[in-house]
């Protein structure tokens, strides 16, 4: 994960901004980068502060993340009963400073390697999850985890690896129930 903070206070949050440089608030619940904020501490203070008071209002339990430079698309490496399934890419089609479809991205097809197979497994072994999508980036720092989601990545399965996540989902569950 990159740098990551977790606070309810407004000078720690301030804190985490200027130790990152520039930072990503995200809600505890988001999807498609809803809600999230970039604040960067080339900024003036006040200015700053004002956002994260902002931020504050509607999320007292601010999630904040350093900004990674990331090259213009992440992933999106699904697994089913644990099993890996295929990865697709989310790919940036404007100037948005996410690669969300939300945001203008679009899906694509992705050959994972197997270094990043590995580590999408690792990260999503612990919750032992029936179908989950671990969001990966190739950043500046080499590749990390954003998440691994218990929710999404039908769409992404369908555009972008070709297969119906769906329908996988339901045979998955029609054999676990025997």
């Amino acid at each position: 994960m990159p740098p990551t903070s977790l606070t309810e206070d407004v000078d720690a949050a301030l804190a985490a901004v200027q130790t990152y440089g520039s930072a990503v608030f995200k809600p505890l619940y988001s999807t498609k980068a809803r809600g999230m904020i970039v604040l960067d501490a080339g900024e003036p203070e006040a200015q700053v502060r004002r956002q994260i008071e902002a931020f504050r209002n509607n999320n007292p339990m601010m999630y904040i993340q350093k900004k990674l430079v990331l090259p213009g698309q992440d992933l999106g490496m699904v697994f089913l009963g644990g099993e890996y399934i295929g990865t697709y890419a989310r790919v940036s089609r404007s100037d948005a400073w996410n690669t969300t479809i939300h945001s203008g991205g679009a899906y694509a097809p992705y050959e994972a390697s197997g270094e990043l197979i590995d580590l999408a497994y690792r990260a999503q072994q612990p919750f032992a999850m029936d179908f989950t999508t671990v969001d990966v980036a190739e950043s500046e720092i080499g590749p990390i985890v954003f998440e691994v989601s218990a929710f999404g990545g039908f769409r992404g399965v369908k555009e972008g690896i070709g297969l119906n996540a769906a329908e996988l989902y339901v045979d998955y569950a029609m054999k676990a129930l025997g």
